[in-house]
């Protein structure tokens, strides 16, 4: 009965051959994110927002002047549950990429009155 050698897990090697001390400096050399990124970040969410708030107006107009009508109790709850959470869904995607927006914006204002803070950790 031959046992296998123990291997310890600090012996064990890394995926990819990283090392400790390259996974410390692979963040620091990315470059950090500018002012402009975070500006076309938030100008592109607010033109998603602004494109699913139209989705979203079109779809409650479509369910007002289209609304289920079903004999079987058991199909007009269905298509109620559906059309409600057709809305719902449209709604919370315009209110995401909104909220997304606002906190880029809000972040890109940050960026342009600390850029000249740059304190090193």
């Amino acid at each position: 009965m031959s046992e296998a050698p123990e291997s310890s897990p600090a012996a064990a090697p890394s995926p990819a051959g990283a090392t400790a001390a390259d996974a410390g400096s692979s963040s620091a050399d990315r470059p950090r994110k500018g002012p402009l990124s975070f500006l076309s970040g938030a100008l592109t969410s607010g033109a998603l927002a602004w494109l699913c708030l139209l989705l979203s107006r079109r779809v409650v107009a479509y369910y007002t002047l289209h609304p289920p009508h079903y004999e079987a109790r058991v199909a007009q709850s269905i298509a109620t549950a559906l059309k409600t959470l057709i809305v719902g869904m449209c709604f919370l995607a315009t209110f995401s990429f909104a909220f997304v927006g606002i906190g880029l914006l809000l972040v890109f204002v940050r960026s342009l009155t600390r850029a000249g803070e740059e304190r090193p950790a």
